[in-house]
Order: C-alpha cells, then structure tokens, then sequence
C-alpha cells in the first residue's frame, strides 16, 4: 500500500495518534531549548555540513586511510557492496568462532540489512539489548522511529508484552519496574553471548576507530563482555580526524532528544588481548546516492531524527506507514534511491513546509530534495488515473485566468449557499477535522483592483 493508506491504518485510533503527535512534538520542544543555549549553534551547524561535504567529495580516499589506521591497530576490515555480503561476511565471522548467541546494540544499517532474521535462519540467537530495540523485536515489529524505536507503544502495552515473553506481573505500565525488569532479561544475555554486534555513529579517518553513542551503556557492556565485536557501518558515516567530534557530538544528542551529549559516546580503537574486532563498511547504494547531484546531500544524515520529530505528517501517520527501514522526512529521500517504484509515494508524504531543513544539525536541505523526487517520480512512475485528470484539469485552470475567476467565482458560490452535507461530503477529506474558513464575496485580485481603483 502507498503510504496514504497505511498512515490511514495508524490513523484509526484516534487518541493514539494525539498522544503519538505530542510526544514527539515535546521531543522537538527539547531540541530547541538546547539549542537555544548552545552560543554559534548555527556555526556548529555550518561547520558539520562542511565536514560533511568535504568527506563526501573525498570518500575513497577518507576510506583507504580509515582502513590503513584501522589495520594497524589490529582490527580486521572487511568491505561489503550490498545487504547480502553484509549479511554473509557477519555470519562468516560468527560461524569463524562458532557464535550460537549474539548481543547486537542498535543499528539501523543491520536494519536496513535485515541482519537479524538472516542470522535466525542459520540458528543465531540475536539479541537487541538497546531497550526500545528490545521492545519492537519481541513485538516483532520494526523499530518505527530511528532515535525511539518504540515511540509509538505506550508504556501499558510494553507492559502486556513482557508479561508476554517475560514473565513479568501486571504493573499497570510502571517505567521503573519495566525497565528493572527488562535490565535483568538483558544482563543474563550480555553474560552469555559469545559475540557483540554494534553500529557505527562515526568512524574517524586518521585514527581508524571509531564512536558508538548510546543512552544505556548497551554497547560498552556487549563489547567488553565478548570476544568478538563486530562494527557494522555505512561508508558515509567517516570525518576526516578525531578532533571533529566535538563538533557532531554537540549537535546530535540536541538534535535527537534535547540532552547536552549522549550518555555514553564510547571510543573503540583496537581489540583487547585476546580478543577480535572486525569493522563491515557497506556500501548498499551509497555511492549510487552519491552520483546524484540533487539527492548527494542526503548522505551528510548523521541519524538524529530530528526531521521526523519536526514533522506534521510522520508525528500523526506513525514510522510503519513509511513501510521502510529509515522513515520521515530524511527516510522519503534516501528510500526512493533504493527501490523508486516501491517507495514512489514518500516525497508526497510532506508538507514541503522545511521545518525539516530548518533543525537538521548538518543542514540537509530535505524539503528541497524530496520536491525534486516528486519531479522525477512523476516522470519516471506511472501515475493514477484519477490523479492525472485532476492534476491535468487543475493545472489548464490555473494556465487560463478567465477560467481561474470563473471557478474561483464559482467555488465560493457553492461554499456559501450548498447545504453543508455536501460541502462536508466523503469527498472533503481536509474537512472531516476542521471547519473551512468563511467565504468572502471577492477574491483578492478583486479586492485589490478596487483598492488601486479608489485611492
């Protein structure tokens, strides 16, 4: 289904959906009063989105050095073109050490990978031990948000679904117990996984480590407790050197949750004595997003989600109707890239309002981008029939001005003297919430004609 009509599935439960607004919306609050205290916060802003531009138009060459460094001090670096290497070289590792248990941190590139089910199907035990993670996967659900992964459960229904899978007693959705309760599940996998599995947030050029942050200390335990930790990140996540941080460390936990820095922001550099680290830098349609001049910018996401907190139509339609590993905003630029048919209807699912653009920390430009996918999708997939005409009839309206007055004419005719049930018929989608607003007897080149004409 397009995304029109899957937004309309989330939409059936009305309360849900307020609740689901405001709270992303209070997320979005937080992010401005941090960074409203933060002095050249628009500095910062700039700077990361050079930072970024820079590494993009030097990419081979940021790459083979973070690979040199990362060599010489000891970790094993493997390349993967798409999802299905991804998946092979992780499982190749784990079937190196006969892994049967795995800790996995959050990562949406094992995500975008499907990592999980793979690993399942050649009998891996993977455990997502970042706890909005958790939740989702013993719903069997995908994370619906990339920062809050289970912003759309209520804490009654993470109550029901431990009592479900563990154990648990009715506790009328208590956060305190839940997550006493889910930080004991998740202890007793940490002591018994045989590998860890974490994402990359950035990975730095002229050391060859690189940074994982996280609220819960989840991928320092996993890392530390194993013998193998496998790093699994997309190419474009490198900066070119370690004093760069400080400018990106300020800008994404503000950008994501409001906090000044993220809990932890955990350096890896080489494996300890004894043990193994590996790093997985995949490509999966990157550099395709790279060759596209208009949608390149794309790749500077450093992965806050402050576009989707922001925006009017993921608060109110929920990350699942996107139907994609990177929802929102930023998810309906880089998913068109991947497969244009499946997901030709995301560029449609904005308001082209920038409030987007306007908190992205490295200043993507993504109300622009995702009205330049509408350009090319309109050329490229074909389009309903209905749309077409309308579309069509609308746009010879617009192109006459004797048939643009006679309309306009016309409509506030209708709107003013037409019984309200056919005004407010299954046809008025906009006004099934709202009242629409009173009909004047002119339009306003009307007005300002007798308003030139009696000065």
């Amino acid at each position: 289904m397009a995304h029109a009509d899957e937004a309309a599935v989330f939409n059936k439960d009305e309360a849900k959906v307020d609740w689901h607004d405001k709270a992303l919306w209070f997320v979005r609050q937080k992010r401005d009063k941090s960074a409203h205290n933060v002095k050249g916060w628009e500095n910062l802003r700039d700077l990361a989105s050079a930072i970024k531009a820079n590494v993009l138009s030097n990419l081979d060459g940021y790459l083979l050095q973070f690979e040199e460094n990362a060599q010489k001090n000891g970790v094993t670096v493997h390349w993967a073109a798409d999802a299905e290497e991804h998946n092979k070289i992780v499982h190749s590792i784990l079937a190196k050490h006969d892994v049967k248990k795995v800790v996995k941190s959050k990562s949406m590139l094992t995500e975008e990978c499907h990592l999980n089910p793979y690993l399942e199907s050649h009998d891996i035990e993977v455990i997502d031990t970042d706890l909005g993670e958790r939740i989702v996967q013993l719903a069997q659900e995908p994370p619906s948000h990339i920062v809050l992964p289970a912003i759309h459960k209520r804490k009654e229904e993470v109550d029901v679904l431990f009592q479900e899978h563990l154990g648990t007693k009715p506790c009328n959705g208590d956060p305190q117990y839940l997550t006493s309760e889910a930080r004991k599940h998740l202890r007793d996998k940490f002591l018994k996984a045989d590998a860890a599995i974490t994402g990359v947030n950035f990975a730095v050029a002229d050391t060859g480590g690189f940074v994982v942050c996280t609220n819960e200390g989840n991928a320092d335990m996993g890392a530390h407790l194993a013998k193998v930790h496998i790093a699994c990140m997309g190419m474009e996540k490198l900066i070119p050197q370690e004093k760069h941080l400080g400018v990106f460390l300020r800008l994404l936990a503000r950008s994501a949750t409001g906090q000044p820095i993220t809990t932890y922001s955990s350096h890896f550099n080489k494996p300890e004595p004894g043990k193994e680290m590996h790093i997985v830098i995949v490509d999966n349609g990157r550099t395709e997003q790279l060759s596209r001049e208009d949608f390149r910018a794309s790749l500077h996401c450093i992965r806050c989600g402050a576009c989707m907190n922001t925006c009017p139509i993921y608060r109110r339609s929920g990350g699942h109707s996107y139907k994609a590993t990177i929802p929102g905003p930023i998810g309906s630029i880089l998913s068109p890239g991947i497969d244009l048919k499946k997901h030709s209807s995301l560029p449609f699912a904005s308001t082209l309002c920038g409030s987007c653009s306007d908190v992205c920390p490295v200043k993507i430009n993504i109300h622009e981008q995702l009205y330049k996918w509408r350009q090319v999708i309109v050329k490229d997939v074909p389009q309903p029939v209905v749309k077409k005409t309308v579309l069509k009839i609308a746009g010879s309206v617009l192109a006459n001005s004797k048939m643009y007055s006679f309309v306009g004419k016309s409509s506030r005719f209708m709107l003013k003297h037409a019984p309200r049930f056919l005004i407010y018929s299954k046809l008025n989608a906009w006004g099934k919430a709202r009242d629409l607003p009173e009909v004047k007897n002119e339009n306003f080149d009307e007005w300002y004609k007798k308003r030139k004409k009696n000065e």
